[in-house]
């Protein structure tokens, strides 16, 4: 596995009450002299995804945290949304953080307006990178999804067990969506996704299939989210990408962002990136980087 340089960030794992979160921490010396970037994966991703744009953003302490089940965060299958906030929550509360600016991509953005709506005093404005926030009629009746026992999401199917990162690179370098990220994007994807076999033979996908099948699966759970979106009055930037040709076929390049999403906020702007996917940020983060620097 890859190993830190000196400019590396630092990699800590913090005990909350039911989970042990890990995160990547940059630039720790500025912490109090301005504000702290918070910044939150999606779904079977992980801390380092961040990396391209945390170097991109050398004026701000940093940090990426893993949520639970994916990267080195312990944490079982979900059956519900909520636990995403409420783990963000109890983070930000432990590490005593301030002067905010959260930035969430997919799942991570609806996990993020969660714990501001509990902590908003502790936030100065939200950068949400295509939430995975439905419309609010999508979440009446738990939230039905074309997924679940007896017919699970594919992603359980996922292969899990590879020989080395650079055998999952090779893998994944050509298909979609990974081909649309920056090499190094794809790379840390890969190093850091992967976690050494219990037998000692290779690696295995850290946010495990069964784990990422759950998350899919339950994502209309949370329907009290439309409660946190309504309560929050900071300043919310909604970055949406493309629109799905046919909303009846899953397609992880699309938006799963509802595009009146904005409306629902108090103070909220709706950028529409329609020439970009679902995977804006390893796409071109340096130019995400600039949305976020700039709000």
């Amino acid at each position: 596995m890859k190993n830190e340089t000196q400019t590396g960030p630092n990699e800590r794992t913090l005990k909350l009450r039911e989970i042990d979160m890990a995160y990547a921490e940059w630039r720790p010396e500025l912490r109090g002299q301005g504000p702290t970037l918070l910044c939150v994966h999606a779904t079977g991703f992980h801390r380092r995804l961040w990396d391209e744009i945390a170097e991109a953003l050398t004026e701000f302490h940093l940090i990426a945290v893993d949520q639970r089940g994916h990267g080195l965060s312990s944490g079982a299958p979900v059956s519900h949304w909520r636990v995403f906030g409420e783990d963000l929550a109890q983070f930000i509360e432990a590490m005593d953080l301030g002067q905010i600016v959260g930035v969430g991509h997919s799942m991570g953005g609806h996990a993020l307006v969660d714990a501001a709506a509990k902590l908003q005093d502790r936030f100065e404005r939200l950068v949400l990178i295509d939430p995975t926030v439905a419309a609010p009629e999508d979440y009446a009746g738990g939230g039905r999804m074309p997924f679940n026992k007896d017919n699970p999401h594919p992603a359980i199917k996922r292969k899990n067990d590879f020989a080395s990162a650079d055998e999952m690179i090779d893998r994944f370098r050509d298909r979609s969506p990974y081909s649309l990220f920056t090499p190094e994007t794809l790379r840390n994807y890969c190093v850091f996704g992967l976690t050494p076999a219990e037998d000692g033979g290779g690696y295995r996908l850290a946010c495990t299939p069964a784990m990422e099948a759950s998350v899919y699966m339950t994502s209309r759970t949370n329907g009290d989210v439309y409660k946190s979106v309504r309560a929050i009055t900071l300043p919310v930037l909604i970055v949406r990408a493309k629109q799905a040709d046919d909303p009846n076929t899953w397609d992880f390049t699309a938006s799963p962002t509802w595009p009146g999403l904005a409306g629902e906020f108090r103070n909220a702007r709706d950028l529409y990136m329609p020439e970009r996917t679902h995977f804006v940020g390893m796409e071109v983060p340096h130019e995400v980087a600039q949305l976020i620097r700039s709000g």
